[in-house]
């Protein structure tokens, strides 16, 4: 008999998008297993081309407990298409964790103005028109109630430590970190609560077997932090217990040193 946590229903009755579910060991897919066994109706969609193209490729994410779908977010009409979808499937969209990146290893000298553009549309262009159609379409609980919307992105450690040679990636983690406080602003009028999370290096497979050596003596505790940890985390600022941090770039990086 499985147990169930005390905390399994807390999001029951909401409806969650979740971005970026395309590898079975990344930090989207445990964040919206999370969700779900919140009591949140989840919706997912990734984009494996990009996975493929990447060092560590894609791979296949086995049976979940949700559906998702396939969504390329370079393109322009997709981020108010998928939010469209989720809230003609299910009536309402209460969440939405956008954890979907382009990765780019480009460094100073050799990015070209094709990749600045593509990590630009795919890791803010993309967010910044979720948050639009989101704000659009929400339904607000009444006021006096807590304010249910929530949204999340992620930002990188850009703003602790140069990334020579993810120079595009650096910079469009950058925009999504200062852009925190204005659009938290705009949603607000939406009862929408927006947070950005700095989860520092996540044990999701991408590091080599040296790399991932040194990486975890950079940490307190000696080991990487866990997708699942970093699922926590959004469970916690997606709930009602989360409603006081709003607007809000937090470093979770479990004490990392650089």
């Amino acid at each position: 008999m499985t147990e169930t946590r005390p905390e399994s229903g807390v999001l029951r009755g909401r409806v969650a998008l979740v971005t970026g579910v395309s590898r079975p060991s990344g930090i989207a897919v445990a964040v919206a297993r999370r969700l779900h066994e919140l009591g949140a109706t989840v919706r997912a969609t990734g984009w494996p081309p990009h996975d493929a193209e990447m060092t560590w490729g894609a791979a296949e994410l086995g049976e979940l407990d949700f559906p998702v779908g396939h969504h390329d977010f370079a393109e322009p009409d997709v981020p108010a298409r998928v939010i469209d979808e989720v809230v003609a499937a299910h009536g309402r969209l209460d969440i939405v964790a956008a954890v979907h990146a382009r990765s780019s290893t480009a460094g100073f000298d050799t990015v070209d103005a094709l990749e600045l553009d593509r990590c630009w549309a795919v890791n803010v262009r993309s967010i910044v028109l979720l948050a639009q159609r989101f704000g659009a379409v929400h339904s607000p609980s009444p006021t006096g109630e807590p304010p249910v919307g929530r949204m999340l992105w992620f930002t990188s450690g850009q703003h602790r430590a140069p990334m020579d040679d993810e120079i595009a990636y650096a910079v469009s983690k950058g925009a999504l970190h200062q852009m925190t406080a204005s659009v938290d602003h705009a949603l607000a009028r939406s009862r929408i609560v927006a947070n950005c999370i700095n989860p520092g290096p996540v044990d999701t497979g991408w590091a080599d077997t040296d790399l991932h050596a040194t990486v975890a003596e950079r940490f307190p505790d000696g080991r990487w932090t866990t997708p699942a940890e970093v699922a926590e985390l959004v469970g916690f600022l997606v709930s009602d217990a989360g409603a006081l941090v709003r607007g809000q770039v937090i470093d979770a990086e479990a004490g990392f040193t650089r």
